[in-house]
């Protein structure tokens, strides 16, 4: 495999290799004029939705990204994962028929051919962009390194550019822990999983949350003997704690979890890694071997690679970009949404960001980003889903109401013998508002959509609960939740 890969946007150029950096040479080129654009967007990930929006209404534009075009998500997050995952989801479907009645036996597993296909999907994506970007008139595509030098204007490693106005969706990276000794082995990330060609046997992944848990299910489901090292008391510990213990009980059936446990030093002798971590809780130590390391502590902006202080861009926090309700930046004509501020770092969140940033930038009228209706889904076995507040975030500003209802409650859910998989529902008392939904279960993903338009409509539980449903459809598992509320 490779490793590592090239990071978007950094200010200087260098090579990043087991998360260290190395300065590189520069060659800008010398005696070359400024250029000027209407517009420059630097990211071509969900930035890409501001290039096209941008030419269509006639502005010369340019695109500046050292990465790959497609961003986080073609590249790194929901194309590849999703694709490995889609297959490790028919596995444990195929283990799980017995309780059905059905006898079946997987007989053979083509790890070689899963991860091939990811990096042909992913090839397919970038060369499909590319040709949208190379057929785009008006349009600059600066494929290089870039850092602000001063107002509105970057440098490249070939021009200096400047814009009227500025879009920074500049992405995220890996945050890579200072560990001892892990600078001297080849870890993985959600970066360069894709490009695995040979089935490793073992596995310790570092990090128990939604990369580290969705790998997990996918890499367990291939065979391989999977270790989760979390540091905190339970997986998912943004998730409803009901939720969080329920992934932990199914997938400590498939793999061994380990949490409360603060990693302290790597090792590696031939093949084998050696991974030294601490009960923070007893204090004693013990020591883990696998194969290979799976690095996936979270994700940091990409912002602070980009000299933002010459344009007069704040940040704020862990380095993430400080926007308003608009997102709009601290400076006037510069815009920034996706992982670079850090919000909701999710695909479907930074589409309706480009799409409300364009709007506040291309006329008078301003409308706010909702982040409270921003939706989002955990694609382990079983899947999660949630929108809005959890219970103990309700609870601090509303007086509430909780229900739940179990996918057994339902008849479709009973025919499929779910047994484990429920629905919570956080709503506020009185004036009926769904202020929280959270699924864990079969489809959940799916399931969760009804809520979502619920909410960002601004509907209540009569919404929902007044509305026919299909019956005997899995899908009466959200009114079901809903017409169980108790208070809490």
């Amino acid at each position: 495999m490779t490793l590592p890969f090239p990071l978007l946007n950094v200010t200087q150029p260098v090579l990043l290799f087991h998360g260290k950096k190395h300065a590189l040479d520069f060659p800008v080129a010398r005696g070359v004029l400024m250029k000027e654009y209407d517009v420059i967007v630097i990211g071509a990930g969900e930035g890409l939705g501001i290039v096209f929006k941008a030419l269509a209404a006639g502005h010369r534009v340019a695109l500046v990204d050292k990465g790959h075009v497609g961003g986080t998500c073609l590249n790194a997050g929901c194309v590849p994962s999703k694709t490995l995952i889609y297959p490790a989801d028919r596995i444990r479907e195929i283990e799980s028929a017995t309780k059905l009645g059905i006898t079946a036996r997987i007989t053979r597993i083509d790890f070689a051919s899963l991860m091939k296909r990811v990096r042909n999907t992913r090839w397919e994506g970038r060369q499909f962009l590319l040709e949208e970007i190379d057929n785009s008139k008006k349009l600059d595509f600066y494929n290089e390194e870039a850092r602000f030098i001063g107002d509105y204007t970057l440098q490249t490693k070939t021009r200096t550019i400047r814009g009227r106005k500025i879009f920074i969706v500049s992405g995220s990276r890996p945050v890579i822990p200072p560990l001892e000794g892990l600078d001297g082995i080849s870890y993985l990330t959600n970066e360069n999983i894709p490009d695995i060609t040979r089935k490793p046997q073992s596995m310790i992944i570092i990090g128990g949350g939604y990369i580290g848990v969705e790998y997990g299910h996918f890499f367990s489901a291939m065979g391989i003997a999977v270790t989760i090292v979390q540091s905190r008391d339970r997986l998912l510990p943004v998730e409803e704690p009901e939720i969080s213990d329920l992934l932990g009980k199914v997938m400590a059936r498939r793999m061994s979890v380990i949490t409360n446990a603060e990693a302290l030093e790597v090792t590696k002798k031939g093949k084998e890694c050696t991974l030294a971590v601490r009960n923070t809780i007893s204090g004693r130590s013990r020591r883990l071997k696998a194969e290979t390391i799976l690095v996936a502590t979270g994700r940091r902006s990409n912002a602070d690679l980009l000299s933002l202080e010459k344009t007069g861009v704040d940040l704020e926090g862990t380095g993430y970009i400080k926007v308003d309700d608009m997102l709009q930046t601290s400076r006037e004509n510069i815009w920034a949404f996706g992982d670079a501020i850090g919000k909701a770092m999710f695909t479907h969140a930074g589409d309706m960001e480009h799409r409300i940033a364009w709007h506040n930038a291309a006329g008078p009228d301003k409308i706010k980003m909702d982040f409270s209706a921003v939706p989002h889904a955990v694609y382990t076995h079983p899947q999660i889903a949630s929108v809005g507040l959890t219970e103990e975030q309700a609870r601090k500003s509303h007086e509430i109401l909780v229900g739940r209802a179990n996918y057994s409650d339902v008849v479709q859910g009973n025919a499929m013998m779910e047994e484990e998989g429920f629905a919570k529902a956080i709503v506020e008392k009185g004036t009926e508002k769904i202020l929280g939904f959270h699924v864990i279960g079969p489809m959940a993903s799916i399931l969760i959509q009804e809520v979502v338009n619920a909410v960002a409509t601004g509907g209540n539980v009569k919404s929902i609960t007044d509305r026919m449903h299909i019956f005997p459809a899995l899908s009466e598992l959200i009114p079901e939740a809903l017409k169980s509320l108790k208070q809490a």
